[in-house]
This record gives structure tokens, sequence and C-alpha cells, in this order.
């Protein structure tokens, strides 16, 4: 490449090109393998979130969407909140064997089963809860109760799959599988609504089918994903599994479960009240979003500064993101406080959005959960597990207790929701802070030892 530019460059030209500049500076940075293409299905599947729900808001209109609103913010409480861990652990098992050469297909089965178990428990939950989520939540809609049940099976599938695709280093099926099914979700959502149907059900049913049809085209004929290995011991893919279970469930509840909450607590004559939080919330968290393209490289970039000992490496990458996020955080809470409603009404129709204040406190939640990201992927890099647990179950005390003592429908849900972020990250921020100062003395007392030990 450098000597196709260099022909094609003028004469006399000192200065290298911007274009040149760039592609030196992608090649200098240190991303994982398997960054990009992960990254790349990561923002189609957010993108085409936004696109399903544009589909399905404009097709259904302010009271038919209400119930589906509420099934999608059930479905990522229960999918990513309990089957996440799975993937993580899973992932992390494979790729271990496979550094050391030993087939990832014992690991597997032992995941499967543990996944299996908490499926069963949770479909047999649902439906000894059956009648009260379809009169209450879902609005006497069984195909929404259908299609969560069916998620169940969906996300243990599909967490499962993604766990052994990232443990084999297979990123360009990893990021098929995130992409495909977020595309699938839009294109079945536009049939639905061109064939001119007007109930939530076969929408949410559709978001189901996507899944399987993603998991199948994104592992089908990819060989060597379960190669047989030594036998392998519960505690080898049960590592820290029960705390990041605990914060994986609440992290999900805090970003999703607002709209449920509307849903429990409107009065009858509020029951278009759920769709137009869920709608305005989607708009209000654009950044976390966003945030997702840093999160791919964040966390192994900490976890190799922490494991190398370069604490001053360490603490200065973390005051830089707090820095950063600080300031973007600002502008993005004005942005959206004076632009959410005029975006929300261009995006999904008149009647959806609410207003700059609901605005304000959502976007205000929405950088407060970022930086408790944040703190949460340090703790995990200095292999604070408990903490990060417990960080994530202070929020979600927080955002029960003061969304229980409110009156107003949407003031009750957005002040515990940001009660809930703030409660998060102060505690996680706490629990770090005596981290950070064992990591910093153990630096010094190495540095002292290399030095030939303190001065006399």
């Amino acid at each position: 490449m450098r000597q196709l530019y260099e022909a094609s460059t003028p004469r006399g030209g000192s200065h290298p090109s911007l274009v040149m500049k760039l592609v030196d500076r992608l090649r200098a940075l240190p991303l994982p393998v398997g960054t990009i293409p992960v990254a790349v299905g990561l923002g189609l599947a957010g993108l085409m979130q936004y696109g399903f729900l544009v589909v399905a808001a404009r097709a259904l209109g302010t009271t038919h969407f209400a119930p589906l609103s509420v099934f999608w913010a059930l479905l990522f409480v229960c999918g990513p909140g309990f089957f996440l861990p799975l993937e993580q652990e899973t992932g992390r098992a494979i790729a271990a064997r496979r550094v050391r050469g030993e087939g990832g297909r014992p690991v597997f089965m032992r995941a499967a089963l543990l996944g299996g178990i908490l499926a069963v428990v949770l479909i047999v939950a649902t439906l000894v809860a059956a009648s009260p989520i379809d009169q209450h939540v879902f609005k006497g809609d069984p195909a929404l109760l259908a299609g969560l049940i069916g998620g169940f099976a969906a996300y243990l599938c599909e967490f499962l799959a993604r766990g052994a695709l990232a443990g084999n280093a297979r990123f360009g099926a990893y990021g098929v599988l995130l992409g495909g099914e977020g595309a699938l979700r839009v294109l079945f959502a536009a049939v639905l609504a061109v064939i001119g149907v007007k109930t939530a059900g076969p929408y949410g049913i559709s978001l189901i089918v996507a899944s399987f049809v993603a998991i199948a085209l994104a592992t089908i004929g990819r060989r060597g994903l379960l190669r047989p290995g030594p036998p392998a011991p519960w505690g080898e893919i049960t590592h820290a599994l029960g705390f990041l279970l605990i914060a994986s469930v609440f992290t999900q509840l805090l970003l999703s479960v607002g709209a449920v909450a509307v849903q429990l607590l409107a009065t009858p004559a509020e029951q278009t009240a759920a769709g137009r939080f869920q709608l305005s919330r989607i708009v209000a968290y654009v950044p976390i979003f966003l945030f997702q393209a840093v999160q791919s490289a964040l966390l192994p970039k900490l976890a190799t500064l922490a494991s190398g000992g370069r604490h001053r490496e360490f603490q200065a990458l973390l005051t830089r993101l707090l820095l950063l996020m600080s300031g973007l955080g600002a502008i993005a809470i004005v942005g959206f406080t004076l632009l959410g409603p005029t975006v929300t009404r261009i995006l999904f129709g008149h009647g959806f959005e609410l207003s700059n204040l609901d605005f304000a406190l959502l976007s205000a939640s929405c950088i407060g959960f970022i930086f408790t990201q944040i703190f949460g992927y340090v703790l995990i890099s200095l292999a604070g597990y408990r903490r990060v647990a417990l960080g994530w179950t202070s929020g979600a005390v927080a955002f029960f207790v003061v969304t229980a003592i409110g009156s107003s429908l949407f003031l009750r849900v957005e002040l515990g929701l940001l009660c809930g972020a703030i409660a998060s990250s102060l505690v996680m921020a706490a629990l770090l802070l005596p981290l950070l100062r064992e990591r910093g003395a153990i630096e010094t007392d190495l540095l002292i030892s290399d030095l030939g030990g303190p001065p006399g």
C-alpha cells in the first residue's frame, strides 16, 4: 500500500496524506483480534433495534404498541440478563482450552446443562405466573406470553453459540449472528406491517424466530467448534459465574425495566404510557449504544495493563476515559433535553414523545449507567467480581425504593433510574478505590525492590 501511495504522490510533496496517516493509526491501534467484525455486528444489531421499533410503532400505533414495548423490555431483561454470563464463561473456558490444544466440547456440554436448567426454571416460573403476566403485563395477548417462553430457549441457544464462536475465535461468524439477528427482525417486522398486522403478538414472535434463524446461519457448517477434549470439572465453567449472573441480571434490569414499571403502575386511562416511555427511553439511551464500540476493546486493554502490573498506565487510561465521558455526557444531556422530543416524533410518529424534562432525566440516567459500566469493567479487570455484583445490586435497590415512593407515573420511574445509576456508580467507585491503592502500593514496592531497596 505504501508503494502505491508513493507512486501516486506528486513529486515534491513532503507530507503524507491524511489517508495514509489514518491507515498508519489504524494499524497501530492495540485492538484485540476480532474487534472489527464484532464491532460491525454490534453496530448493525443496534441500528436494527431502532429499525424494528420504528416499523412496529408506526404499524401498531400508540395503544397496540404498548404491550409490545413491555415484551421487548422483559425479553432483554431475562435474555441477556440471565444468559450473557453463560457466553462469557463458555467463551473464556473454550479459549483457554484452545491455547492448551484441548477440545472444548466437554466445557460446552457443562455450560449447556447449566443453561438448560436455568431456562427450565424461568419457563416454569413464567407458566406458574402466566395468568397475571398475560393480564397485567401483556394486556391479554397470549402470543406475547408464548413469545417470552420461546425467548428463553432462543437466548439459551444464542449465548451458548456466541460462547462457542468467541472461544474458537470465529469472530466473523459471531458478527454474522449479531448483525443477522437484527436485520432479520426488521425484515420480519416489515413483512408484518406490509400485510397489515395490527396486533402486537406476531411482532413479538418475529423477534424469536429471527434469533433462531440467525443462530442457524452463524453456526451451520462451521466445523471444529466443539472438538472432543478432556473432561471438564464444574469449576472450569463456574468461575465467578454467580457474581457475573447477579451483575448481568441487575444490569439488564436497570437498563430495560422502565417500560415494565410504567406498565404495572399505569392506570386504565394510561394504556399508551408504556409504549411512549419505551420509545423515548430508546432515543435518550443512544449514548449507551454508541458506547458499545468502546466496550469491545476496553476490557481486554484494562486486563492487559492490570495483569502486566502497569498501574500508572492503568490509572491514566481510566482518568482519560472518565474525563472524556464527563464532557461528552454533559453535551449528550443538553442535546437530548432540547432535541429528544423532536427526534422521537420524527422517528416513531406523533404521540410517542415525552417532555423535555423527561428526556433530561432519562439522558442523565443513561450517562450515569455508562459511568457504572466503566467502573464495572475496571473492577472485572482487577478480578473484583463480587464488587461489581454489589454495585449493580445497590442500583437496583435504589431504583425500586425511589419508584415505589413516587406518585407521578413517568417522573417516579425516571427518578428511580437516575438514582439507580447514581447509586451503582458511587458504590462501584467506592469499592474500586481500595483496589487501586493496593495495586499502586504493590507497584511502588516492586519499583523500590528493583532499585535495590529503600534509601538508608
